[in-house]
């Protein structure tokens, strides 16, 4: 097979940090509050901007604090974590591998003895009819690694007595999150919105808020994680006074972000966006035997982080060290022509590729690589013959 003449125009196809959005350049970070506190007023003021601006595109009800945290959506939920959990049972779901990381927290780290885990395999989510909200219930939306999201928030109770932990970093800015059935929520900026990472953000209901108040967890709070002081919210959190020294150069590259989120459309057109690119995706997978979905349930395909297995006969066949370095060749052969970067499947997950969708991708683009993942699984597939 002929290489392909038509080649996409941005070539970041990873899963995090995810492409820039169009038309992004360094010359839009110009007004970045570089070398300022902070703690000033200017510095306070971005800050503040990224946290208004975030309840406005997703629509975040007014009592919801949101707040700037540090390390990423890891330590939003660690932090809601070592915070909130205790009081109550909990359910962890999971069913790929950060969702087992957060069961792997909180049973050895946390060492809480109330668990349970409902547990699915990659391409599949657990039985969500089976979770007993009296419980806390931990999950993520999206499955990264998985390529795997809840259809929706139906089932989650509405009259629940315990607290909904949300990891929805590759979820937010491109699916339609219920806010009234999530009490807490986490992301990162380096996801859907195309920021740069380290920071996070965590999204607290009224209801989450009580539990803070009024529960004090009995194991030491590391003070990156401290939500309260003497029983009390430390509302600096929640108005641009972060736990720690942000990047104000990341905070702008957020700004930038969100800017252009208002300007295209707000959440209805992030969310299209992401659709139209996994229904490309869908399109082209249609048409091409080799390759399909991890997730083979339409329903619970994500459309940010789409996971594809090569199911050729002959590739199908080999074990999955096999597998494995076929994929591999196919991701080496892309990135040598510059035309896909980062598009392997995740270390933890069943061979194959993995290609971001979310809202900073254009469809063209997706349309381009199309081909060109076509010659690599044909050169690919000929050194395979050729071993053999």
């Amino acid at each position: 097979m002929t290489k392909p003449t038509l080649r996409p125009n941005c070539a970041n196809f990873s899963s995090g940090p995810c492409a820039k959005r169009p038309g992004w350049s360094l010359e839009n970070l110009k007004d970045a509050a570089l070398g300022r506190s902070h703690r000033s007023k200017l510095g306070k003021a971005k800050l503040l901007d990224v946290i208004e601006r975030t309840r406005r595109v997703l629509g975040i009800p007014a009592d919801y604090r949101i707040g700037i945290v540090p390390a990423s959506d890891t330590g939003a939920v660690e932090m809601a974590m070592w915070s909130l959990l205790g009081p109550r049972g909990v359910d962890l779901l999971t069913w790929e591998s950060f969702g087992a990381g957060w069961v792997t927290d909180a049973v050895k780290q946390l060492k809480l003895k109330d668990t349970r885990t409902l547990e699915a395999g990659y391409g599949k989510l657990p039985d969500l009819k089976s979770v007993d909200f009296d419980n806390d219930v931990l999950f993520t939306w999206n499955g990264t690694t998985s390529g795997v999201r809840v259809p929706n928030g139906d089932w989650i109770k509405a009259d629940r007595k315990g607290l909904t932990i949300c990891d929805a970093t590759s979820a937010t800015f491109a699916m339609r999150l219920p806010w009234d059935k999530l009490d807490v929520t986490t992301w990162s900026w380096q996801k859907v919105l195309g920021g740069e990472g380290q920071h996070g953000m965590i999204v607290l209901s009224p209801r989450a808020v009580e539990r803070l108040t009024t529960y004090n967890p009995p194991w030491p709070m590391p003070k990156l994680f401290r939500l309260t002081q003497g029983g009390k919210l430390i509302e600096g959190v929640f108005k641009g006074e972060t736990i720690n020294t942000p990047s104000m150069l990341a905070v702008e590259d957020a700004l930038d972000g969100l800017i252009w989120a208002e300007k295209i459309g707000g959440l209805e057109a992030l969310v299209k966006r992401s659709e139209s690119n996994l229904a490309a995706i869908e399109a082209w997978a249609a048409k091409t035997p080799w390759i399909g979905f991890l997730a083979a349930d339409k329903a619970i395909r994500s459309c940010t982080s789409v996971c594809l297995v090569i199911q050729d006969p002959a590739v199908a066949a080999l074990d999955a060290e096999g597998k494995a370095a076929f994929s591999k060749k196919m991701v080496a052969l892309l990135e040598a022509e510059k035309v896909a970067y980062d598009i392997d499947a995740y270390r933890d997950a069943p061979p194959g590729l993995r290609i971001w969708a979310g809202a900073t991708v254009e469809t063209s683009d997706l349309e381009a690589l199309f081909g060109w993942l076509e010659w690599a699984f044909a050169e690919a597939k000929s050194g395979l013959a050729k071993a053999a």
